[in-house]
């Protein structure tokens, strides 16, 4: 299966050593100075008549003051917009990052820290808790990639540009009205450059249709430390989009029945029922799908795809940072030495085990930290 990836899951998968975006997408954090807004007449044009249309919406004059004062024409939002990368991955490449061991840990110790909540979130909306905190986890790394872009800024600056104006303005739209009912401010209002939000990467239409306040505190808060109102959610989102509670989203095709089997190129097969389906609804990728459902599966305690993960021992912490030190010591840019095994450092292996006549399988194990010792 090759995965073609495009906008800000590709972005981010290409400039990140461990994360991920959307379309299985933690978020690179870029130099703030490089969201600073610029002078731009014929944006400012485009806000003095887009003003008025805000006002006859219904948004109020505070809000706008208020929204537009953070900001305005980021000439960098541009840029990504038009230099969206688009390349392959073959599927295991794709789930190698997607559900790395530093993942998997860290999701592990989200479900621990966040225990209550996710049960409570888990009886209300009767989605299980580990797909919860697996989508957290692809969509920001469990909170510490949410995205440090003002979103106003950033999408007004989108619609004005006009390759998809009308979308862009529906959403800055979406956005002043999330303002207005007091959700958030516009200081805090942060996210992807293409206006996705919070811990787990809502646009503004999406929240407004689906975004719950969970802790009762009268905001539905997706950007706070307090992940709860994220997380309740995303399982809102799933439970609308058809989640059944107690039903498996898929296994490998050797280890089910019932269900349809999809193929993917050059790897297993999978056998996938109606909850694989709910989770394309969150984002419409077989291969996300597949990621979400299987780091679920790993945080239950589930062992590791067979045919695509490592059939060693898994690295520690310790052993993985070594690896990408010593991989960078040697020329093989891992892009980053924080344990987190992401493309970069996918590629760095596989740099190195051409140099010295090895298979080419790009895993992090016990072998390849042995060979590079």
């Amino acid at each position: 299966m090759r995965i073609l990836l495009a906008g800000a899951a590709a972005l981010a998968l290409a400039s990140c050593g461990g994360g991920m975006m959307r379309g299985g997408r933690a978020m690179p954090q870029a130099d703030a100075n490089e969201w600073a807004s610029v002078p731009n007449p014929a944006y400012d044009v485009w806000v003095a008549s887009f003003l008025p249309r805000a006002r006859g919406a219904g948004i109020p004059e505070a809000t706008l003051q208020a929204a537009f004062s953070q900001g305005g024409f980021i000439p960098a939002v541009i840029e990504r917009d038009r230099n969206q990368a688009e390349f392959s991955r073959t599927l295991q490449d794709y789930l190698l990052s997607a559900v790395s061991d530093s993942r998997v840990e860290n999701g592990r110790a989200a479900l621990a820290r966040h225990a209550d909540t996710l049960a409570r979130i888990e009886a209300t909306y009767g989605v299980d808790r580990e797909v919860v905190v697996a989508i957290w986890g692809m969509e920001s790394s469990y909170g510490t990639r949410k995205g440090d872009v003002p979103v106003v800024p950033a999408l007004s600056t989108l619609a004005f540009e006009g390759r998809r104006a009308q979308f862009f303005e529906g959403q800055l739209l979406a956005a002043l009205r999330i303002l207005a009912a007091g959700d958030t401010s516009p200081q805090a209002m942060k996210g992807s450059w293409a206006g996705a939000m919070g811990h787990t990467q809502f646009i503004p239409t999406s929240f407004e249709s689906l975004a719950v306040d969970f802790t009762g505190d009268g905001r539905r808060d997706i950007w706070g430390e307090d992940p709860s109102d994220a997380l309740a959610s995303t399982a809102n989102y799933l439970a609308r989009s058809g989640w059944r509670r107690g039903e498996s989203w898929g296994s490998l095709a050797s280890e089910g029945s019932g269900g349809r089997v999809i193929q993917p190129e050059g790897a297993p097969a999978f056998r996938v029922y109606g909850n694989f389906d709910a989770i394309k609804r969150y984002n419409n990728s077989d291969a996300y799908a597949i990621a979400v459902g299987h780091l679920a599966d790993r945080l239950r305690g589930g062992a590791p795809l067979a045919g695509i993960f490592s059939s060693e021992r898994p690295l520690s912490l310790p052993e993985r940072v070594e690896l990408q030190e010593r991989l960078t010591g040697l020329g093989f840019d891992t892009g980053g030495t924080d344990g987190a095994i992401g493309p970069r450092t996918i590629q760095a292996i596989r740099g190195f085990q051409v140099s010295r006549g090895l298979p080419q399988t790009g895993l992090a194990e016990p072998s390849v930290l042995a060979a590079l010792r």
